[in-house]
């Protein structure tokens, strides 16, 4: 059975991290949110937004025989 990509529905928010950095936190629905850190802009922070946003809606299949390592 194929199963979407986990950060399909995902929301992102750039924050400030550190003095001069930047962190991008990811929220997925029932789980706890993370945060991406070590941009050195804004802009970094959001271009890796919506790469990585592209990536998660192209569908990266997600069947378990994919990840499972071969007896």
């Amino acid at each position: 059975m194929e199963k979407k990509h986990p950060h399909a529905d995902a929301t992102y928010r750039v924050v400030p991290h550190a003095e001069t950095a930047f962190g991008v936190e990811i929220a997925i629905p029932e789980m706890l949110p993370t945060t991406v850190t070590s941009f050195a802009s804004a802009a970094a922070a959001e271009a890796w937004i919506e790469g990585h946003k592209q990536r998660a809606q192209e569908g990266v299949s997600l069947n378990r025989t994919r990840w499972m390592r071969k007896r």
